[in-house]
């Protein structure tokens, strides 16, 4: 008699979890951040069609403004204190479009569509890629919350980068025509170097919280920050180009030096255990 009764009480158990859970009302705060997520979702697209009927230029920059949709949605859900889920959820939908579908169908044809098979390879690096940053990017933030640094380069930074290159091709090309195989010989190492970062564990900068202790403990990632956005302003597409170097040699050089500390702390510890 006792079995039943403890199975009556799990189910009954079970039956109030749920019902708590939906009773539960929806934060309506989390409509501020949300739509700026869909206007990210929605750059993408457009990003997408702009594409596919030739205008490479506005669809480069239709990705640049979805970063801004990216970057505000964020900055929103924060003041809004509407941090959720759900928002994490939607944003990665809407990135794997606008930063990794649309950025990839860009450099396809841009040029690699000339290398058939192959080309749809390295195209292809950037959205399969992009996803596995995404989804690990929402593992970690249930459990790891590091709010510091990113593990692996964001995927709305390795979208801009690409944009930017094509925003130089059609302001120089003839930069571009001294190379052997034209576009494509700066497109295919940058892609897959990229590509490599974004599923990568190096640590790049996240933009600081906007309030009084976060500033004042990262007041100098803060004014680097507000570097990148003059010299974004001041030369576009350029800007974009010098401020992504800037970053990723950071990032790259702050993993590194963390990498060889580590490894040789390592070692240091084996050899005073063996001494020991």
């Amino acid at each position: 008699m006792k079995y039943p009764i403890q199975r009556k009480s799990k189910v009954f158990k079970n039956r109030r979890v749920r019902r708590d859970l939906i009773s539960k009302p929806a934060n309506p705060r989390i409509a501020v951040p949300s739509f700026f997520t869909l206007m990210n979702l929605f750059c993408g697209f457009l990003s997408i069609i702009s594409i596919s009927k030739g205008d490479l230029t506005f669809g480069a920059w239709l990705i640049v403004i979805a970063g801004l949709f990216d970057a505000l949605d964020g900055l929103m859900a924060r003041l809004a204190n509407a941090t959720s889920e759900f928002g994490m959820e939607l944003d990665s939908l809407s990135d794997v479009v606008s930063f990794g579908v649309a950025p990839g169908f860009l450099v396809y044809t841009l040029g690699l569509n000339e290398l058939d098979f192959l080309g749809i390879i390295v195209a292809a690096l950037v959205p399969l890629c992009g996803a596995v940053r995404l989804a690990r990017f929402n593992v970690n933030a249930k459990y790891h919350d590091n709010s510091d640094a990113f593990s692996g380069l964001p995927i709305p930074a390795q979208a801009i980068i690409l944009c930017s290159i094509l925003l130089i091709y059609n302001g120089s090309p003839e930069f571009f025509e001294g190379f052997k195989n034209g576009i494509n010989t700066v497109l295919i190492p940058l892609i897959i170097f990229i590509s490599f970062l974004m599923v990568s564990s190096i640590p790049f900068d996240k933009i600081p919280r906007f309030d009084v202790e976060s500033l004042r403990r990262n007041r100098g990632k803060f004014l680097l920050f507000i570097a990148y956005l003059v010299i974004i302003l001041g030369l576009r597409e350029y800007g974009l180009v010098i401020v992504f170097f800037i970053f990723i040699s950071k990032g790259l050089i702050v993993g590194g030096a963390r990498f060889w500390r580590e490894a040789f702390e390592e070692i240091d510890d084996n050899k005073e255990r063996r001494s020991v």
